[in-house]
């Protein structure tokens, strides 16, 4: 064989320097990554929300002072269909508002809201809610209302109110 030979057939070979391992690697790290981010996603975090449970009363208790900073409170009721999610928030002009940690358009999602500032934000569609307007308007893709009460220094929701939210827990996941 010719020096030529030789030179074209290192060329044309294959290396033998251990590179048949990154390519094997690389497919196994997104492999990883993408399994991860999949069981992330059906794992549907609780953004944070607080298990809670009904008292003697059959109601659950907050103290309104808790919610006096403007802050939205994330809470999971365990009912008897389903974990229901719903949050409380005070509003700029004092009034404790409650609503299902959802709407009635995209409730399947299973996404609910965040707080930015003055507003609730669909998590599903990025649209924006007063606090205000929480408990006030109603329908489409405004928060789903909770009734509530305040009696002396805490905020009562009864545990059937929450119950009656279960629907929009149920269903199927898109």
């Amino acid at each position: 064989m010719s020096d030529r030979q030789n030179k074209r057939e290192q060329f044309q070979s294959e290396p033998t320097t251990g590179k048949k391992w990154l390519i094997p690697a690389i497919l196994l790290v997104i492999a990883v990554a993408a399994g991860a981010g999949g069981w992330l996603y059906l794992a549907q975090p609780s953004y944070g929300h607080q298990q809670v449970t009904a008292g003697q009363d059959g109601a659950l208790h907050f103290p309104a002072a808790e919610l006096a900073d403007g802050k939205a409170r994330f809470y999971r009721f365990q009912g008897k269909t389903a974990e229901v999610d719903f949050f409380l928030v005070q509003s700029h002009d004092g009034v404790i508002r409650a609503a299902f940690d959802t709407c009635d358009v995209c409730y399947k999602a299973r996404k609910g809201y965040r707080q930015e500032g003055e507003d609730m934000v669909c998590n599903n569609c990025d649209q924006h809610f007063r606090t205000d307007m929480v408990n006030v308007l109603k329908g489409g893709c405004n928060p789903a209302p909770l009734d509530r009460q305040k009696v002396g220094q805490d905020i009562i929701i009864s545990a059937n109110d929450i119950e009656r939210g279960a629907n929009y827990f149920t269903a199927a996941v898109n």
